[in-house]
């Protein structure tokens, strides 16, 4: 695996400090920078608001196992604190800092900075580990990972022995695995008492966790269940104590944790909203972007749109517009940042554009704390987010676009002020604030839990109910998600892990329902071919078919498609790139094929076939059959059942929610052989989509999932 040197192309972000101009020398240069560099990278490491507050941290980090650092975007402490723990000897003796990060674009992105901070190629003294890439060593000092990352190193390491500095940043945006985090490390501050905890918010919401870590735990009453405590007659009995409760030597003292205030420097940003609302976001993005090229000084824009479909549809629409600039106007180069991005592509979205060109980055809601883009005047802000939902009465877990919270509309307009006065355009009016909640809810309180239960026991933790949550997830989610791990055999009646299923289920590193089709594939003769469908299903938008050729991209599609569905088509596809187009992004583009996605799901393909073999699971080949693959994908997927009606719609079989083809699903343009289908996941906008779908028999979800289904017989 090649490593990144730093001074050779100056690739790193501008992550959370000020805009240094580099110039990228033309051959080899050295793997630790020279002096002059050094000395300009500890200038701008001193010019950072954390710098002054250095040594009262960790005086602070010395006295107080807990410490929560309340600081806006850009003051330094994602990238600062890790070396100031790092010189005063944290990762000492062998031992480790870690700092996670909810998204592993922001990991990579702040790795990389660091390492060319301190001076050592990234992968050494410095390293990431995001899922399914890492590069580390057992040597590495500082280690930025993701929030779930960490957490399955808790499953191999249930007391971080490792790690001497735990940090989790970017807590305020309260992801499902920051929280459960956040409970877990407040279990092992009470077996290791010399473990510290960072905790760092770029919201005004940092009181929460300073309370969360000084309470003591929980009643014995249910959370969130309605119940008060004299009222729980009909509470289980106390579960037998785990080895965290045998170890837990005493209650958290109340100044267990500390809270810090950094001031950051911020510039004064103007909002502007439009008069009415606009039923075509995209367009008026790209009209806004053009407004500003000509009509505003020099400044890069940051676009937030709420997820890939959309950026792409942008960036594709920014490009057509471009000769329709006045003749001698200065140029656009706009650049995607999103979840999906190969490492070399987030590196471009933080290099300076050429002159007279603006950059414009069209990003997801990442861009809203977790990275930091230097040069950023304008913000154009559609004031949507696509968030994960579950219904637990229809039990589909669904992506939904929905309004921003109020906290995230100023998150987002801050990036334009960060470095000077700055403008942000709000594509909606002014009137719509007063129906915004303040904060985002937290994640665990509004996604399907299951893999985060699956997990706790994996843990040894049997009692979720009584799990010390920061904030508790309904008594119905809970109760929808073991139900449901209990029909995939992750459980037995107890509510205890199945060995071997659900041992094995609770290590692999995708979603509980391909973790159990990948596990059991083998006994329906499948498992080399479902390894490829788990690979595929783990990256996003494998086929280009919104390039400005959308007749070519479908046309060059159907050359793979097959009738049964996406699962299929898209084995064929990644059997034609090993076959053709491995080593060729020439032959992917003239197929209309993403190099890049096929790469990643090459190297994801690799990692599942290491758990296969360490279990000892057969890897074999169905051949033509492609009744065994979908009925191998109808075994986990069972609960992403729908049936077809006359009008071309859907419904889910077991609550009878209505659902569409997604637009980019093979289906979209044709009729399924069959009327029944499973399918991957669920993206609601205007209309609930379907997203992946396979045909499959009716018959298959009588003999696979007769335990979850109530099947009757129908009078003629």
């Amino acid at each position: 695996m090649a490593f990144w040197k730093p001074g050779t192309v100056a690739p790193g972000s501008s992550i959370d400090r000020d805009t240094v101009n580099q110039e990228s020398a033309g051959g080899g240069a050295p793997a630790v920078t020279g002096r002059i560099e050094r000395i300009a990278v500890s200038e701008r490491r001193g010019r950072l608001p954390i710098a002054k507050q250095r040594d009262a941290l960790l005086y602070l980090l010395e006295r107080h196992p807990v410490v929560v650092l309340q600081s806006p975007t850009g003051t330094g402490k994602s990238t600062q604190l890790p070396q100031f723990l790092l010189e005063a000897g944290w990762a000492k003796d062998g031992k480790c800092i870690a700092v996670t990060q909810p998204r592993r674009v922001a990991a990579i992105s702040v790795a990389q900075r660091v390492a060319e901070e301190v001076g050592c190629i990234l992968g050494e003294e410095v390293g990431y580990s995001v899922r399914f890439e890492a590069l580390c060593t057992p040597e590495t000092k500082v280690l930025y990972l993701t929030d779930g990352m960490l957490f399955r190193e808790i499953l191999l390491d249930p007391l971080l022995s490792r790690y001497s500095v735990v940090m989790v940043d970017e807590a305020h945006e309260r992801s499902s695995y920051t929280d459960l985090l956040l409970g877990v490390l407040k279990k092992i501050r009470r077996v290791r008492p010399e473990l510290r905890i960072v905790i760092s918010s770029a919201t005004i919401e940092a009181q929460e966790f300073v309370d969360f870590f000084n309470r003591t735990t929980p009643s014995s009453s249910h959370p969130n269940s309605g119940l008060k405590p004299g009222e729980d007659v009909h509470a289980p009995p106390p579960a037998k104590k785990s080895r965290w409760d045998k170890k837990e030597k005493e209650e958290p003292k109340l100044d267990e944790a500390v809270m810090v205030r950094l001031e950051g420097k911020a510039f004064p940003v103007e909002i502007a909203y439009l008069e009415e609302p606009t039923s075509d976001i995209v367009m008026k993005v790209v009209e806004t972007v053009f407004d500003i090229h000509l009509k505003h000084p020099v400044g890069d824009i940051l676009v937030f749109l709420t997820g890939r479909d959309e950026i792409d549809r942008c960036l594709q629409q920014i490009a057509d517009y471009q000769h329709r600039l006045p003749q001698g106007a200065p140029l656009i180069k706009a650049f995607p940042l999103h979840s999906g991005l190969s490492t070399e592509s987030q590196i471009a979205v933080f290099e300076p554009p050429s002159p007279r060109t603006r950059k414009v980055i069209v990003s997801t809601n990442i861009a809203e704390a977790s990275v930091t883009i230097d040069g950023i005047k304008f913000v154009v802000d559609s004031g949507l987010v696509k968030l994960r939902s579950f219904d637990p009465v229809t039990g589909m877990d669904a992506l939904v676009t929905t309004p921003c919270s109020l906290a995230s509309l100023a998150q987002r307009a801050g990036r334009a002020g960060r470095t000077s006065p700055g403008k942000c355009f709000r594509l909606f009016p002014a009137t719509a604030l007063k129906a915004l909640l303040p904060t985002t809810p937290p994640e665990i309180t509004r996604s399907d839990i299951s893999l985060l239960v699956l997990q706790l026991k994996s843990l040894g933790i049997q009692n979720i109910l009584r799990f010390d949550w920061m904030t508790s997830p309904s008594s119905t989610m809970l109760e929808r998600a073991l139900e449901f791990l209990y029909c995939l055999g992750a459980l037995d009646e107890e509510g205890k892990l199945t060995r071997p299923l659900g041992v094995r289920m609770a290590e692999l590193p995708i979603d509980p329902m391909m973790s159990k089709i990948l596990l059991d594939s083998h006994s329906f003769g499948c498992s080399d071919e479902i390894l490829t469908v788990a690979a595929m299903t783990s990256v996003q938008n494998v086929f280009i078919l919104d390039d400005g050729d959308s007749i070519r991209g479908e046309l060059e599609r159907r050359k793979f498609t097959v009738e049964e569905g996406d699962h299929l088509t898209a084995l064929n596809a990644y059997n034609a790139f090993i076959k053709h187009g491995r080593k060729s992004s020439k032959w992917c583009h003239n197929h209309r094929l993403n190099f890049k996605a096929l790469s990643r799901a090459l190297s994801i393909r690799t990692q599942l076939s290491k758990y296969l073999k360490r279990f000892d699971i057969p890897i074999i080949s169905c051949g033509s059959d492609h009744a065994k693959i979908r009925r191998c994908l109808t075994s986990g997927y069972f609960r992403n059942a729908a049936v077809a009606q006359p009008d071309g719609t859907y419904k889910s079989v077991r609550e009878g929610a209505l659902l569409h083809v997604h637009p980019s699903s093979v289906y979209f343009t044709r009729t399924p052989p069959s009327s029944f289908v499973i399918f991957h996941e669920v993206i609601e906008t205007t209309k609930r989509f379907m997203r992946e779908v396979t045909a499959i028999e009716q018959d298959w979800l009588v003999e696979l999932a007769g335990h979850y289904y109530q099947f009757r017989e129908t009078k003629r």
